[in-house]
């Protein structure tokens, strides 16, 4: 990245390109692009000064002076536009940029604070109409540059200040939709693909594709700018980005090659799992071989953009369920390398691993995760004297909260809310069944796969009640 640098005589230059490292501590500005906005080949030509958007640059250094800061960055002019690798780059890289900012400065062109308010503690009544009707808050790149830094001031039109994020959370909470946790840092993966593209749905952008363009940091993902593709292609590349992602939130999860239709027992799940993030738990029991791990799977397939992760555990035994942790522990640190209690802890040493993931999953504002307990088989019972056999509460989160599925055979697991999945009461699905496990494609034109069905899925349960649950 290129930064703005004044130096003693008052001389605003651009910087060599620094990356890593050599970046130094820099501000950032957040702004609504106006007339005669200065660009990189003006600043080159020294042509910058005589336009009118230079006024903004010229705070932008007079703010970042102010903050013991050397450096800062804008837009309009660090970009050269004309390179389409620039530009791509700078795109990709553009929510990082704001992030790593020590300052970021929202000038609000729109927005006017009398010069006889001063001090720090602002008089909402003379400028908060102001704010609200800002056009600020209607663009679409302007929602990273809110999100991304951990600092972020606003300024009026005559540079006063008016406030910080935190300052002004109510507001702005109430003008964008956005939760106050997550205006408070809250992780982007802990709120949901819909929700978070319900943020930017009202803004606006000049060009049609940068409404899908301006989206790549919330979630996270890169891709190339093909601009003059339109909205629509845009919006269909990103979500298959989205979607690249989010299968990679799925990891450790089993596929399935083919799955008949349990709708009514989806929807009950999702009708149960679908809360505020209060801690709710679903039981799947059942015959073995009766579709209960495929039936979770098909859940988590069908709602990981509800969860910001989904982690799969097998508690078959002590053993697997504590490797399983283990696996989960590994991906935790691959996704979120500042969770600093597990990078801390031997991964050969499986209870530190296990009460450190517990501990992961317990932090206040890590809500929207899903934990699969998969072959809940053998659970402690008052009835169940195996000196083997496994007490969950153990290995659950001790917060109340996320959401959690178990699959077992036992129906006297009583922890959340029991589903029982029963045999398929539709002909066709248990053909369909029989087709996909047989690899016999076609059985459901075959006439005689209607009289033969119920004695070919007795024998088709018989044989998988050892392999699956």
């Amino acid at each position: 990245m290129r930064l703005l640098k004044r130096d003693d005589t008052g001389v605003i230059t651009l910087t060599e390109d620094v990356i890593g490292d050599r970046i130094p501590r820099y501000a950032i500005l957040s702004h609504r692009w106006g007339m005669e906005e200065v660009t990189f080949k003006d600043l080159m030509d020294g042509t910058g000064p005589s336009k009118q958007g230079y006024d903004k640059i010229r705070f932008c250094s007079d703010q970042a002076q102010r903050d013991g800061l050397d450096h800062f960055w804008v837009d309009t002019c660090c970009i050269d536009k004309s390179s389409s690798a620039e530009l791509t780059e700078a795109i990709n890289s553009m929510f990082q940029w704001y992030r790593n900012a020590t300052k970021c400065y929202v000038y609000l062109d729109d927005v006017s604070k009398p010069a006889l308010q001063t001090g720090n503690k602002p008089n909402y009544q003379l400028w908060e109409p102001d704010l609200r009707r800002s056009k600020w808050f209607t663009r679409g790149w302007t929602l990273q540059e809110l999100l991304a830094p951990a600092s972020v001031e606003f300024f009026s039109r005559e540079g006063a200040r008016l406030g910080t994020k935190r300052s002004l959370e109510l507001p702005i909470s109430d003008i964008t939709g956005i939760p106050l946790k997550v205006l408070r840092g809250s992780p982007l993966l802990d709120c949901t693909v819909p929700e978070r593209m319900a943020w930017a749905e009202p803004r606006q952008t000049t060009r049609d594709e940068d409404k899908a363009y301006s989206l790549l940091g919330i979630f996270d993902v890169q891709m190339p700018l093909i601009y003059g593709e339109g909205k629509e292609k845009a919006f269909k590349r990103l979500q298959e980005e989205i979607d690249k992602a989010l299968k990679g939130s799925l990891s450790g999860v089993p596929e399935i090659e083919h799955f008949v239709a349990r709708e009514q027992e989806l929807t009950e799940m999702r009708k149960i799992l679908n809360s505020d993030g209060s801690r709710q738990v679903v039981v799947l029991h059942g015959l073995g071989g009766i579709g209960k791990t495929q039936l979770a799977i098909a859940y988590a397939k069908r709602h990981k953009g509800s969860y910001s992760a989904v982690f799969w555990l097998n508690i078959k035994d002590e053993n697997s369920l504590k490797h399983s942790f283990r696996m989960v522990a590994k991906r935790i640190l691959r996704e979120h390398p500042s969770a600093s209690r597990l990078s801390s802890v031997d991964t050969e040493n499986l209870d530190e691993v296990i009460d450190a993931v517990k501990a992961w999953l317990s932090l206040p504002n890590n809500t929207r995760w899903l934990l699969i307990y998969d072959n809940y088989d053998n659970p402690k019972l008052p009835s169940n004297t195996d000196p083997v056999a496994l007490d969950i509460d153990g290995f659950l989160p001790e917060s109340y909260q996320g959401s959690v599925i178990i699959t077992t055979r036992s129906s006297q697991v009583k922890i959340g809310h029991p589903i029982r999945i029963r045999k398929m009461e539709n002909i066709l699905d248990s053909i369909e069944i029989l087709s996909n496990a047989s690899n016999r494609q076609g059985l459901i034109h075959n006439p005689d796969a209607f009289r033969k069905i119920p004695s070919s899925i007795r024998k088709l349960v018989d044989e998988t009640s050892d392999d699956e649950s």
